[in-house]
């Protein structure tokens, strides 16, 4: 149907669909019961190229194409969304951020480790009183009196897979008198000293991806560590944002076809009135909703994978708008269906006996993280009309 769909593209998801069946949708139950991390899985998924998929071979990934990231994405999200957090954040925005960015020794050190599934990067930008707001920032990286080492002090928040991370690509104030762009980035090594780790989050859905606070309490961070120049943070950020946007786009999608295909099942079993639930009117009008929602998603992400690849190498190399429009539509339709999906199973939906609640969980985080729903919004007017 899809002419840019190669073969290649085929085999990759297919090898997707096949280890999300046999490895990780036995324990996505369980894992989001416990909240405990699927470390052994996430290991096994860098050893398939999951967790690098756009990473050159030179640097220990697939060496694979945007295209390829977001169908693998769909497959192990169709199984467990919190599995697909965790592939998301590494690909997305670890990985991408220091393909993009870091020196080649910066990759050598820390990239490959990572795209090859032997460790676990993060990323780093929100605190308690600045989500949304980058700017305002009171983390702070102070550079020493022999320019050999920044001391970095503050607390970050909602940090997916800190619990677990080896690295952490960390966002914060080299010169707050500038707000955004005194932002600068960092490579963070968690086992050095001066970093800890807070509370671990109860978190309403994709209970098995960690998410904790982070701590720098005078942390060292080699002047080598730092990723771009200074004040160069909030634009690596953004655009670093514009990639993990079509990833949580991807796992949207997947779990609204999950509960989807969910639905569908159910309504040619389910009898009532003497019939199956699925004659009935009101029933087929959901269905028919669901699958154009989830079609048109599904075009958006792969408007917004083409225009990422289309921008590589180019001198502008940014595809916020397409981004965005996958991101909000694919979330909130991730949303849309699996209310529905749970309304068509009725009181079976309810019950964790099923997955359905799960799915619902899990969906509405799509319109929160990486930009809520009314960030993207402002960002695709802002496009349109070229006003602030």
């Amino acid at each position: 149907m899809f002419p840019f769909i190669t073969d290649e593209h085929r085999m990759i998801a297919q090898a997707a669909r096949d280890f999300a069946r046999d490895a990780i949708a036995p324990i996505a139950a369980e894992f989001d019961e416990t909240g405990a991390f699927p470390l052994a899985t996430v290991r096994e998924m860098g050893q398939l190229g999951f967790m690098g998929i756009e990473v050159p071979e030179e640097y220990g990934g697939a060496g694979m194409d945007t295209l390829a990231y977001v169908l693998a994405m769909v497959e192990i999200s169709k199984a467990d969304a919190s599995h697909g957090t965790i592939m998301s954040v590494n690909n997305s925005l670890y990985a991408h951020g220091l393909l993009k960015f870091g020196t080649e020794e910066q990759k050598q050190k820390y990239l490959v480790p990572v795209a090859t599934g032997q460790k676990i990067g993060a990323y780093s930008l929100t605190e308690p009183m600045s989500g949304s707001d980058a700017g305002t920032m009171k983390s702070r990286a102070v550079l020493n009196p022999e320019g050999t080492c920044y001391v970095i002090n503050g607390r970050k928040s909602w940090v997916t897979s800190a619990p677990y991370a080896d690295t952490i690509i960390l966002f914060t104030m080299t010169q707050p008198e500038k707000k955004h762009k005194g932002v600068t980035a960092f490579i963070i090594d968690t086992d050095r000293p001066g970093f800890s780790r807070g509370k671990k989050e109860p978190k309403l859905g994709i209970r098995a991806s960690a998410t904790s606070e982070i701590l720098f309490d005078n942390y060292e961070c080699p002047v080598e560590n730092r990723l771009g120049a200074e004040g160069e943070g909030f634009k690596i950020a953004m655009t670093v944002l514009d990639a993990g946007r079509i990833g949580i786009a991807s796992q949207a999608l997947g779990i609204a076809e999950a509960a989807f295909e969910a639905s569908v099942a159910y309504a040619k079993e389910r009898e009532a009135f003497g019939q199956k639930i699925g004659e009935f009117q009101q029933i087929q009008a959901k269905l028919a909703d669901m699958k154009c929602r989830i079609d048109a998603s599904r075009l958006l992400i792969y408007q917004a994978a083409l225009a990422k690849m289309a921008a590589k190498g180019s001198s502008v190399g940014r595809y916020s708008l397409e981004a965005s429009e996958a991101k909000l539509f694919a979330s909130e339709t991730a949303m849309w269906v699996t209310t529905q999906a749970i309304q068509i199973h009725g009181g079976m939906g309810y019950s964790k006996e099923m997955p359905l609640e799960r799915y619902f969980r899990d969906a509405k985080i799509t319109e929160i993280y990486e930009g809520t729903s009314e960030i993207q919004r402002m960002v695709i007017a802002r496009a349109l009309t070229g006003l602030r």
